[in-house]
């Protein structure tokens, strides 16, 4: 399965006290794989030194370089479907590019991606991920 985790999603399954974090393992384990692009990653590096300890910042985003089960992608061609906050468009731009199978985001302006028939993209909050990976 291809993801595309909005940075907040991130955020969430890092912590190891976070109820998320099995997400996070199951990712390492390969059991999904994450789509990004440069800006993705760029804004990944920005909230995680905002949140986080640099080393952790440092060794998540070398995790992700290196990893197995990442598909870095580069759009050429912006749909700007998302109106409500168009910086959120890459991660919509990024999915579409990448064949991604879903965008996981707890954004409710994301939601305007169910109404549009072209292009389908998948909209899951970050429980129903969750659930979905337990599930299958």
């Amino acid at each position: 399965m291809r993801v595309v985790l909005d940075t907040n999603c991130l955020l969430m399954v890092l912590p190891q006290q976070s109820p998320y974090h099995h997400l996070w393992d199951l990712f390492r384990r390969g059991r999904y794989v994450l789509c990004y692009t440069t800006e993705i990653l760029q804004e990944y590096e920005e909230l995680l030194l905002r949140f986080y300890s640099p080393i952790l910042t440092h060794f998540t985003v070398e995790f992700l370089l290196k990893s197995p089960n990442v598909i870095q992608t580069v759009p050429y061609y912006k749909w700007n479907l998302i109106k409500a906050d168009p910086d959120d468009n890459k991660f919509v731009d990024c999915a579409l590019n990448a064949g991604a199978d879903c965008i996981v985001t707890n954004y409710k302006h994301f939601n305007v991606l169910k109404d549009i028939d072209f292009p389908k993209i998948n909209i899951m909050d970050i429980d129903a991920f969750k659930e979905f990976l337990l599930s299958t």
